[in-house]
């Protein structure tokens, strides 16, 4: 998908910055410490550099799903700045692909927040029940086509009224572009499963959009 147009990005970051991450708006920054306050242990320059080359291109993702997940922005920068800073710290722990491996970091830190009480996004049990038959990644995808009639901003809007499991897959499939083996890996969830939710979110959006008619 051709879906560029739609994952959040931040705003640049204003004056000089320090340390391992640009992440900064005001609010904490990686190096300024944790959620718990505390300061991060010394980075190695090695460590450091690390960071920077593998981890830091992703910062925008790991904005992005933090931000269609929370749906609010103020939350979404603190839970991408924890989620940064648990990268950090754990960079040693890294296998395979960091995108994955730094989305699963985000997409923890949100839940993490979630049972902490400040909890904005839950959606009813029944959501989960919903069933769909198999994604045609053959076809345009619905994203594409609004895009195409330009209306991003409402795009964004029916992506974050979708309930959360079939909105993750869609932002993890379809917005970062990730296969449907590492969404289920980040998720925890079958791949069978991914495949149905994607497909429901995808009608789901439709509808919203006025793509198709909504479903009685």
């Amino acid at each position: 998908m051709n879906g560029r147009l739609l994952p959040f990005r931040r705003a640049p970051a204003r004056g000089p910055t320090s340390g391992p991450t640009t992440m900064s708006s005001g609010r904490r920054g990686l190096v300024g410490g944790g959620p718990d306050g505390t300061a991060p242990p010394a980075p190695s320059p090695p460590q450091a550099s690390r960071f920077r080359e593998l981890v830091l291109p992703h910062t925008d993702a790991a904005y992005s799903l933090a931000r269609y997940l929370a749906r609010d922005a103020a939350v979404a920068e603190d839970i991408a700045q924890d989620a940064l800073l648990k990268a950090f710290r754990n960079l040693d722990s890294l296998r395979g692909e960091v995108k994955p491996w730094l989305l699963t970091i985000v997409r923890n830190t949100y839940f993490d927040w979630r049972r902490r009480g400040d909890d904005r996004t839950v959606t009813g049990p029944a959501a989960e029940l919903a069933l769909a038959q198999t994604p045609d990644d053959s076809h345009e995808s619905v994203e594409t086509a609004l895009i195409r009639q330009g209306d991003v901003a409402a795009l964004r809007a029916a992506i974050e009224a979708i309930p959360e499991p079939f909105r993750e897959a869609l932002v993890l499939r379809d917005l970062e572009e990730l296969s449907y083996r590492e969404v289920a890996e980040i998720t925890g969830a079958p791949m069978g499963t991914v495949m149905s939710r994607l497909a429901r979110a995808r009608r789901m959006l439709a509808e919203r959009m006025g793509v198709l008619e909504a479903t009685v």
